[in-house]
């Protein structure tokens, strides 16, 4: 049961398992700390501690983009204002500690004085779909440029043998040529050991190409659904794709 008549703000210092809440009333006395659990029941008996409290008028939120995420989401949905809380800065963190529940309660006063107004990003619907997304296409992307690169390299130091049928050759002849290899001999030995090598390192890179092309495939039609979206938002519909100037 909320206390009558009593209006309150929350805080909230979000970690991997446990998430610390602080509660204060609306001239910042301090009424609770407490930590929970972050699972689905952890988030209920969260909101719930915090409205048995009194009237919830808002929540200041540490690491909404990270560790707080899946709290903001499940706040917003439960009808709760959320004020992100910028972190202290490393200074601060360094003379005066990490402390869950200290923070947490500087979330809440960060929110009764003002100096916590942002709204955190809402991270659902199609964007943070494309955002997840895209996180393992840029893996993929910068894995598959390191793996060039040691093709490269490896190139420049192996044994003539080796080196000087594969020198100049473009990136897309060379990927086919070093897959389609069959080194034979004793990987001890230097020349058998760096065709070997580059076998490998061509055929991760096929490999990583693949799964760069199934990441557009997934990701096209979101981005289109997206510019569709913001199109007709803003007067844009008419124009025929993104990137591309009207014809005149």
């Amino acid at each position: 049961m909320a206390a009558d008549g009593i209006t309150v703000i929350g805080g909230i210092d979000p970690y991997t398992d446990l998430h610390q809440a602080a509660v204060i009333d609306t001239i910042g006395r301090h009424l609770a700390t407490e930590a929970f659990a972050t699972t689905p029941d952890g988030y209920q008996q969260l909101l719930d501690w915090l409205r048995s409290h009194g009237e919830l008028l808002a929540v200041g939120l540490e690491g909404a983009g990270a560790y707080g995420a899946e709290i903001a989401r499940f706040l917003t949905a439960n009808g709760v204002t959320i004020a992100e809380v910028d972190r202290p800065d490393r200074k601060a963190r360094r003379d005066n500690g990490k402390s869950g529940p200290v923070d947490a309660y500087a979330a809440a006063t960060a929110v009764l004085s003002g100096r916590a107004s942002g709204t955190p990003k809402a991270r659902n619907g199609i964007v943070e779909a494309i955002r997840t997304l895209r996180v393992a296409r840029s893996s993929a992307v910068k894995a598959r440029t390191q793996s060039i690169n040691q093709i490269r390299t490896l190139i420049v130091t192996a044994p003539a043998a080796v080196r000087e049928k594969l020198r100049g050759l473009p990136t897309g002849e060379l990927i086919d040529t070093l897959a389609r290899s069959r080194p034979t001999g004793d990987p001890a030995d230097p020349t058998c050991a760096a065709r070997i090598a580059l076998r490998r390192l061509a055929r991760r890179y096929q490999l990583l190409c693949q799964e760069i092309s199934e990441a557009d495939a997934d990701l096209g039609p979101l981005v289109t659904c997206c510019y569709l979206r913001v199109g007709a938002r803003f007067g844009l519909a008419r124009r025929s794709r993104p990137g591309r100037r009207d014809a005149r």
